[in-house]
């Protein structure tokens, strides 16, 4: 990770020291993103914008430190494994949700059974693919239930947040937060902000930051502008060319993976021979060092990068080729062919400008490209409704979890949220592989998986982009390997 700016540089090192010095109370910050939330309820929608906030109001049963490290949350300790399919969690004793419910074994049922069911239609269900069902064992004891052996199920209740049963049954709860969280909602300004204060009952340590205010800025340009001029305290999706012009900078390698969706269940996208040539036809080098001036490098092929559990090393990007990609347009009688290509602008790092360039080299093969920018809301219907998706569709997939799991269950899957494709070969790998408890089996399985994958070019595969994080020379925080911002590490200098 780097920190630097203008005015002031942090080694990491000195950094860590400054956060240990004895907090300042009456901290109050403002944090842009680029995003409002589509909705406060934890549960429902796969959201940056909306994990942005909730992450400071909800919390789960384990945690990660900024390093990556997994760690006991809400539980007490590690879970202990009591069967095949069964782990055993014991909870912390006296925390309460910020309405005065008690967080407990009921609360956890609860917020398991909730998620995974099937009306209830989560778009973060590629996260708990494998958990069944939770039972109380006594108030402080709970056991979740799995499909078969699972190795990686602590790590998925890294994600699952905790609501509280009473309040969660409230049709205003989407709108009124309730978690155990460091911070509590105060309000939310409909299109400009929302506004936490600090959980004066926390059960752990006391954040140092009283009082934080999230705007929802979705121009790059205009955070850089309210972070100069001293409105702003931190900025996400920082443009790069921009990072020696603010008081402070951040970055660090980060777990966000850009790709186009390219489907295989109909239209200009069907043939195999046409999602080739779209991968042929874009210099990701080229992206990587003229969008992102080298904070960027390009993608191998695959849904993962290289520190995730089931890369494959063998993979290499598709080249750029863009003779060979009219050449696949030519065989497949596709020279011409209309494609839509939908994205979104501002929730993630020059999505526009990465869709809009991805479009041009389309272009330049000859193909009639259609490029739909929506609201954010409005995309993610069309992400994720089969219905109404594209022949190629934008999405960055972050992977909290460090697995292959997760971005092949819900993008590799043909069952998956974000899949486009119906490969029972493929869909039977990831299922194997997700119940495998042998290591290099289970590594063999995903690897497998990915050359299917990239043979049939149900993707265009992109970059893998380092998080950059703009700052006010005030502030003292380091970033986080996960992307979480959380207040509660932040703290104000002077």
């Amino acid at each position: 990770m780097r920190i630097q700016g203008t005015k002031k540089t942090l080694a990491a090192g000195a950094l860590a020291a400054m956060l240990a010095v004895a907090p300042a109370y009456g901290q109050e910050i403002t944090i842009a993103i680029g995003s409002e939330p589509t909705t406060l309820d934890p549960q429902v929608r796969d959201d940056g914008g909306e994990r942005a906030v909730n992450d400071n109001i909800y919390e789960t049963l384990m945690a990660r430190t900024a390093n990556g490290e997994l760690v006991p949350s809400l539980a007490e300790g590690p879970p202990t494994q009591v069967g095949g399919t069964t782990w055993e969690f014991k909870l912390r004793d006296g925390v309460k949700f910020h309405n005065g419910e008690s967080f407990n074994a009921d609360a956890v049922v609860f917020s398991v059974e909730r998620i995974i069911n099937p009306e209830f239609n989560s778009e973060q269900g590629s996260f708990f693919s494998t958990i069944t069902g939770a039972a109380k064992v006594d108030d402080l004891t709970v056991r979740i239930e799995t499909d078969g052996p699972d190795p990686i199920l602590p790590t998925r209740m890294y994600w699952m947040k905790m609501v509280p049963p009473g309040q969660a049954a409230d049709p205003g709860f989407a709108d009124a937060p309730v978690g155990t969280g460091p911070y509590k909602f105060a309000g939310w300004n409909r299109g400009n902000d929302i506004v936490l204060e600090v959980n004066e009952g926390y059960w752990g340590d006391a954040p140092q930051v009283q009082k934080v205010t999230y705007r929802f800025i979705e121009e790059s340009g205009t955070r850089l502008a309210g972070l100069l001029a001293g409105e702003l305290d931190v900025i996400t999706n920082l443009l790069p060319e921009f990072v020696g012009q603010v008081p402070q900078s951040a970055n660090i390698s980060g777990l966000e993976l850009p790709i186009v969706i390219l489907s295989s269940l109909g239209g200009s996208t069907a043939d195999v021979r046409v999602r080739q040539a779209l991968n042929y036809a874009v210099d990701k080098d080229a992206l990587a060092e003229s969008l992102f001036e080298g904070f960027a490098e390009v993608a191998e092929g695959q849904l993962l990068a290289p520190s995730f559990f089931g890369f494959n090393s063998d993979v290499q990007a598709y080249p750029y080729d863009p003779d060979k990609a009219r050449a696949l347009l030519d065989e497949a009688g596709a020279a011409g062919t209309e494609v839509e290509l939908v994205g979104t602008s501002g929730r993630w790092l020059k999505d526009r400008e990465l869709v809009e360039a991805v479009g041009a080299f389309w272009s330049d093969i000859g193909l009639n490209v259609n490029v739909r920018i929506f609201e954010f809301d409005e995309y993610l219907n069309r992400l994720f409704d089969r219905d109404t998706r594209a022949d190629a569709i934008f999405v960055v997939s972050s992977n909290e979890l460090l697995d292959a799991d997760r971005p092949f269950s819900a993008y590799y899957h043909k069952g998956g949220i974000g899949a486009s494709n119906e490969d029972d070969a493929l869909a039977g790998l990831i299922d194997q592989a997700r119940s495998e408890t042998d290591v290099a089996k289970r590594s063999a399985l995903y690897q497998q998986a990915v050359q299917i994958a990239y043979d049939q070019a149900y993707f265009l595969w992109l970059l893998n982009i380092e998080d950059i994080y703009g700052m006010s020379e005030r502030m003292a925080w380091q970033p986080r390997v996960d992307a979480k911002l959380l207040v509660k590490e932040m703290r104000v200098d002077g």
